[in-house]
């Protein structure tokens, strides 16, 4: 079991990393960890979802807790539904992007406030371990609860009419389909729109650039102007531009901005460490103030909610909202950015030539290398390159971002797998091509196998 909780949440290989029985005492710990005397639960469509929901639900009612059972559910509405009906505790049950084996646990407490291996998981992985659950004299009882209206009624406001857009969608088999019809109506062009546990037509992944191949031809050959792809539990939205072109999804963060300075909204936003320079420029000219910080959601919505932010994003195609109680929504995302988009088009633009009027660096995008002693490797590229230029900033609070005059990296440890993640952009491609292979050589003697790059 200990090696499913994770520092965002809990996710493995299911009867592997975790298994029926730790779900069970999880769901038995989890009410008075939060001191939740209901917990509201939903789950997405993998096989294994309906086996560990019972579990879950059964460990919860044993403890004396109610449980509220949404049924299948994206994420982001369970995240809405937590702060909006005032739940203490949640659990989304999903392993969001992740191979169909996988399965976990995306635990929530009151707001909506994410629960993290620092923020509560820790505590309660040794509850689960460590404590033998005592059934309540009187269990809690077990009822279904429908939010759907509520929550499409919520996203009514930023949505559009889209029919002067040409628009493909690819759900991934996953719950991107599940309301986005509701949303987006009949005219988009739709992929793998059933909701499929196996995921038959590839991976939930959008990252992955062989599983948006599919939704670049069909962009491509039915002359689309933009295309959606969402992960498996539709936290998580990514686009490709008329060309059928992979838009790297920190530059989305831009065009947000541009939505909220438009509607004379003013304020903070967030940043990830790997965010593109592009981005932070683009987003401070429009009139906001820029803050970095750690990746991912046990992170990033506590951090908006810290400095009263108003939006925010990440490189991995989480965006963040105020008015969606700190957490990421990719429907709202989508709304927003669809709206935006539709803008430009009516005013000529393409939306490659929008990207194109953010983007003023070149970037490698992320490189996963597979290296155990990735302390080591990291001081290494530190050391080598503060020793042969003066860096004009230096950030260390998730791995290191250091920047010269002319380009900047981060490197940093990834949280759920066993890879070291390298980015750089510089302000030519020469330069980029460059440190890329310093950085690289530098690392050489570290790397078991390099993975891929994003």
């Amino acid at each position: 079991m200990r090696n499913a909780f994770k520092a965002y949440d809990i996710r493995g290989v299911y009867t592997k990393d975790f298994n029926g029985s730790d779900v069970y005492k999880i769901g038995f710990f989890l009410p008075g960890l939060l001191n939740a005397d209901t917990v509201l639960v939903g789950h997405d469509v993998r096989t294994s979802s309906p086996e560990i929901l019972e579990y879950l639900c059964k460990g919860i009612t044993d403890s004396g807790a109610d449980v509220h059972v949404a049924g299948e559910c994206t994420t982001p509405m369970i995240y809405w539904a937590t702060a909006r009906y005032n739940y203490q505790a949640s659990v989304m049950i999903t392993a969001s992007h992740n191979p169909a084996h996988y399965n976990g646990l995306k635990i929530s407490g009151a707001e909506a406030l994410p629960v993290g291996f620092d923020t509560g998981l820790s505590e309660l992985l040794e509850r689960a371990e460590n404590r033998i659950p005592q059934p309540a004299t009187i269990p809690g009882t077990y009822s279904t609860f429908s939010f759907r209206d509520d929550y499409l009624n919520f996203l009514k406001p930023y949505n559009s009419d889209f029919s002067n857009l040409k628009i493909a969608v690819d759900c991934s088999n996953g719950m991107g389909s599940l309301l986005i019809r509701d949303l987006l109506g009949e005219q988009p062009l739709y992929l793998y729109e059933e909701r499929d546990g196996t995921f038959p037509n590839h991976q939930p992944n959008p990252l992955e650039p062989e599983n948006v191949k599919d939704l670049s031809e069909l962009v491509l050959k039915e002359s689309c102007d933009i295309g959606l792809i969402f992960d498996g539990d539709a936290d998580r939205v990514m686009f490709v531009d008329e060309n059928g072109a992979f838009i790297q999804p920190d530059m989305m963060i831009a065009v947000l901005a541009r939505y909220f300075a438009r509607k004379g909204m003013k304020g903070k936003a967030i940043q990830d460490i790997r965010t593109s320079k592009s981005v932070t420029a683009s987003v401070e000219e429009q009139g906001f103030s820029m803050h970095m910080w750690r990746v991912g959601r046990a992170y990033a919505a506590l951090k908006l909610r810290e400095i009263g932010g108003l939006f925010g994003g990440e490189l991995a195609g989480h965006y963040y909202f105020r008015d969606f109680y700190y957490s990421d929504s990719a429907y709202l995302a989508a709304l927003i950015i669809l709206g935006e988009v539709k803008r430009c088009r009516e005013n000529g633009q393409t939306l490659s030539q929008l990207i194109e009027s953010i983007s003023r660096y070149k970037g490698t995008g992320e490189i996963n290398l597979h290296i155990d002693r990735k302390t080591e490797a990291m001081e290494a590229l530190k050391e080598a390159f503060t020793a042969e230029e003066e860096a004009t900033a230096f950030y260390d609070f998730d791995g290191y971002r250091i920047e010269f005059a002319e380009w900047w990296f981060n490197v940093r440890p990834s949280n759920t797998e066993p890879y070291l993640r390298f980015l750089a952009e510089a302000t030519s491609s020469e330069i980029l091509e460059d440190r890329r292979k310093k950085a690289l050589k530098i690392l050489e003697p570290y790397i078991i196998s390099a993975a891929h790059a994003h």
